[in-house]
């Protein structure tokens, strides 16, 4: 199939192109600017803005399936406070995304997978009370309508991610990394409560190619695979770099963990298992962490 992959310049939907591709599939890769990453800079690139271009020009056109992994979080808001967060989310997401699937159902797509968050399945409560969780719930809800008989779409609500494209630098990835190795003076040592699930980037495109290819149209699948308190999960990077340590919990703000962006709240602790006939629908490969922060600390 022809596949066109919004986001794919980022880790996770680089993983996804990249998986698609391993697999068959004519990927091409769509964001504001090219990458350089081996691998991805090899795929054909389409220049496209979901927020800001008019995709009646046409560019669109050609395409079979469609994976979405481009919505924005608060990474993205302005750091100038020019624009509220809601203000931002409701521009970006809200508004934005549901205005570019019906361009690419104008343009004949089939079949498309929209890469969502946890948390309106997760934190419900947190809907209508935190812009971020109320703005992806909007999206999701608003982009799901848009299903038919000619143009299936489901979205996948995953977790926190890990990944690892070669290459590729991840800020936060990086950061975790050097907190570990005790490369970040003055940053103090500890664990903050709760915890939460977490799955890898392969894990999530083993996902999208079989919802591509059997998802149900219009629903909502909630992904998933290890849970962790944030203790456990810091201790394995510690111990991934050489540098086990038993970490103390504390409710202060943790500088790698903030409570901004703990969207269920702060020292919440989100676990589920995934259900059991979704899994059968996506069939992808679980307990995949522990060997990831591994793999991505091993020089």
């Amino acid at each position: 199939m022809k596949v066109l992959v919004v986001g794919g310049t980022g880790l996770i939907g680089g993983e996804i192109a990249l998986y698609l591709q391993e697999n068959g599939h004519a990927v091409t890769l769509m964001s504001r600017k090219p990458t350089t990453v081996p691998g991805l800079a090899d795929m054909p690139f389409l220049q496209g803005d979901y927020i800001n271009d008019d995709f009646s020009d046409g560019r669109l056109n050609g395409f079979d399936w469609l994976v979405f992994s481009a919505a924005a979080d608060i990474r993205n808001i302005p750091q100038d406070s020019s624009v509220s967060p809601q203000d931002f989310y409701t521009k970006v997401n809200d508004e934005a995304v549901p205005r570019f699937f019906v361009a690419a159902r104008d343009a004949g797509f089939s079949r498309a997978v929209m890469v969502g968050t946890f948390y309106p399945q997760v934190a419900p409560q947190q809907i209508g009370v935190c812009p971020y969780v109320t703005s992806r719930d909007n999206t999701d809800v608003a982009v799901r309508a848009l299903s038919n008989e000619q143009f299936s779409i489901c979205s996948l609500n995953a977790p926190f991610v890990l990944g690892n494209i070669p290459s590729m630098d991840v800020p936060y990835i990086s950061a975790l990394e050097q907190y570990a190795r005790g490369n970040i003076p003055g940053l103090p040592v500890f664990a903050p409560k709760g915890g939460t699930n977490h799955i890898s980037a392969h894990s999530l495109a083993q996902a999208a190619l079989n919802a591509l290819n059997h998802g149900e149209s219009g629903k909502a699948y909630l992904l998933g695979d290890e849970n962790y308190s944030w203790k456990e999960y810091l201790e394995l990077w510690f111990e991934a770099v050489g540098n086990p340590l038993e970490l103390e919990v504390r409710e202060d703000d943790h500088p790698m963990f903030p409570n901004v962006i703990m969207f269920a709240g702060a020292g919440a602790t989100v676990s589920y298992e995934p259900a059991a006939e979704d899994m059968a629908v996506l069939g992808y490969d679980r307990h995949q962490i522990k060997a990831l922060i591994k793999n991505i600390v091993t020089p």
